[in-house]
């Protein structure tokens, strides 16, 4: 076929360096037959997905088809409803072990390819629990690498894979409604109002559609409202700004629909597969199966009020007094339930926060001293106060209003450390202080406190630190697709690197947020997912014990080769 022809020449084929059991890799004499191919497809309810880079079309014979690239590339709905494309461009490429680069620049070079990366080449476009049945038994048959992908958003490459096979789930679109939801072989117990949404429902659209219904239901908050409701964000933890109020997404989830290695259809919650119901929520992604549904508690759709503040510093003094204040009043903001983000470095500041379900009168009490603080600290310049807002919806499309276009389409590593609640209590200017040493700044996202404090530790795979949390502080490292050469991208590792272990000083026992981290912690383990590892790598072996799903930085993949193709 054509499409092969080209892949041949984009994808330049992988070697094992392992002389243990590898996975089947594209290139390789094991890669499955076109007739191979073909039986699979007349089996689906699509044809099957032929992935490429984002960029590919500007290395054609159409400036018009460039052009449309060029105008999306920093879209991310654009990007999530492309099969097996990344949010972030230093996750499409692969670099090899040589050093060696595959990528698919958006500014090619002249006489440049355009390499096929960490793209899939082939997959599965799943619209139903069958569509991925059949990936999975087809996946096992042949022993391929499986890549599970919804829209992209995902810092650890778990949804990507060089020579893998794709299972897209962005199409599984299902919303359904339940007045009184009683999870499957639960006889005893009280109906509640749920919401079902499929593995390719997007917070956009859930916000839109329970809504509709008087609801809301605890879900992420990002520019485009884009990542994904029902994979990753929950799988790993699921984090708010309504958590301080009802709880992390693990808090609120009722029960998942997904198929498992030996390709068997399963309903999991607490009282079916209830071992697995606790592995999926905040064990990570990619790992124990693939999620075709989730459904979730909802709660009354209240007016919130919202709080902002922004201003800049004239000296790093003040930079320093502000901060130390802020970190100081975070328990009680956190235990009145509220919750949201700010930004801040030796130069600025901005906050945005919302509580649900209270007066003005009642939030500004609890506000108000930090206003009048930074206003007297800060200056005149200082614009903070209060909005009522009739429900969360609302506030939704504020925020996407005030922020810029989406941010992605280049490259970034993340890294994120938690709070505790007893060291902003007990160190807030030490932890301050070594804050605004970091170079570029930090994101504090109050995300964390209030309700889901309350919760046992052990009830969920979630990391048990964020249970002492208050806040989730992430930093990041950034550069441009024409900057993306391996000197610059191992450079911005190692600076992340080095600034992560600055922040263990401080942070609550090096956890990090599962779905906002880098690859380079230093103990993958320890940092994601804690004490709670070693049931997780039983449940692990009792639900995959031929490791079908395995991701960077998951349950068994110190396991595999840092490819993930071999075993050790």
């Amino acid at each position: 076929m054509k499409y092969l022809s080209l892949l041949a020449v984009i994808f330049v084929p992988l070697t094992s360096v392992s002389g243990g059991p590898c996975r089947c890799i594209y290139g390789q004499d094991c890669w499955p037959s076109e007739q191979a191919f073909s039986s699979l497809a007349s089996r689906l309810s699509q044809p099957l997905l032929r992935p490429t880079p984002a960029a590919l079309p500007c290395y054609g014979a159409s400036p018009e088809a460039c052009a449309s690239v060029k105008t999306n590339f920093t879209d991310a709905q654009w990007r999530s409803n492309l099969p097996g494309v990344m949010q972030m461009t230093n996750l499409d490429t692969y670099i090899f072990p040589n050093n060696t680069i595959s990528a698919c620049p958006l500014a090619p070079v002249t006489g440049e390819t355009c390499g096929q990366g960490s793209v899939p080449p082939v997959g599965v476009d799943a619209r139903t629990p069958q569509d991925v049945q059949e990936a999975v038994r087809f996946a096992k048959r042949y022993n391929l690498r499986v890549v599970v992908h919804n829209t992209g958003h995902d810092f650890l490459g778990r949804s990507t894979g060089r020579g893998g096979f794709l299972v897209w789930t962005h199409w599984m679109k299902d919303i359904a409604f339940q007045e009184s939801f009683v999870a499957e072989t639960d006889r005893v117990g009280k109906g509640v109002q749920a919401i079902t949404l499929g593995a390719g429902v997007q917070w956009v659209e859930a916000y839109k559609a329970i809504h509709a219904k008087g609801r809301i239901v605890v879900g992420g908050v990002s520019i485009g409202g884009t990542v994904g409701a029902a994979g990753g964000w929950i799988l790993g933890g699921g984090h708010s700004a309504l958590s301080p109020a009802y709880g992390f997404g693990v808090d609120n989830v009722l029960e998942f629909k997904l198929v498992t290695a030996d390709a068997k259809y399963l309903t999991v919650n607490a009282h079916n597969n209830p071992s697995l119901f606790w592995a999926l929520r905040g064990g990570g992604g990619g790992t124990f199966g693939i999620v075709t549904s989730v459904t979730y508690r909802t709660h009354p759709n209240v007016p919130l009020i919202a709080s902002f503040a922004t201003t800049n510093f004239s000296t790093p003094e003040i930079a320093q007094k502000v901060a130390t204040e802020f970190i100081r009043v975070h328990p009680a903001l956190s235990d009145y339930h509220w919750g949201g983000y700010s930004l801040f470095s030796n130069h600025s500041f901005q906050m945005f926060q919302i509580v649900p379900n209270v007066s003005q009168a009642e939030a500004q009490k609890t506000v108000q001293p930090f206003f009048d603080f930074l206003t007297d600290t800060a200056g005149n310049a200082t614009l903070s106060g209060l909005m009522e807002f009739p429900t969360f919806l609302d506030w939704i499309n504020f925020i996407f209003g005030l922020t810029p276009g989406s941010q992605v389409g280049f490259g970034q590593e993340v890294s994120s450390r938690l709070l505790a609640k007893d060291t902003a209590l007990r160190k807030p200017e030490e932890t301050a202080k070594l804050l605004l040493s970091l170079p570029r700044g930090v994101s504090l996202n109050s995300v964390a406190g209030g309700a889901s404090s309350l919760i046992d530790p052990s009830s969920s795979a979630f990391h048990p630190s964020w249970r002492r949390a208050i806040a989730e502080i992430t930093i990041s490292e950034s550069w441009g697709d024409s900057d993306s050469t391996v000197e610059n991208i191992r450079a911005a590792q190692a600076r992340l690197q080095a600034t992560t272990r600055v922040l263990d000083t401080v942070t609550t026992d090096s956890a990090a947020y599962y779905n906002e981290a880098t690859l380079h912690e230093d103990d993958f383990r320890k940092s994601f997912l804690g004490p709670h590892y070693r049931r997780l790598k039983e449940i692990k072996h009792q639900v995959d014990p031929d490791s079908l799903f395995v991701v960077p930085r998951g349950v068994g993949s110190e396991d595999w080769d840092d490819q993930l193709n071999c075993r050790k």
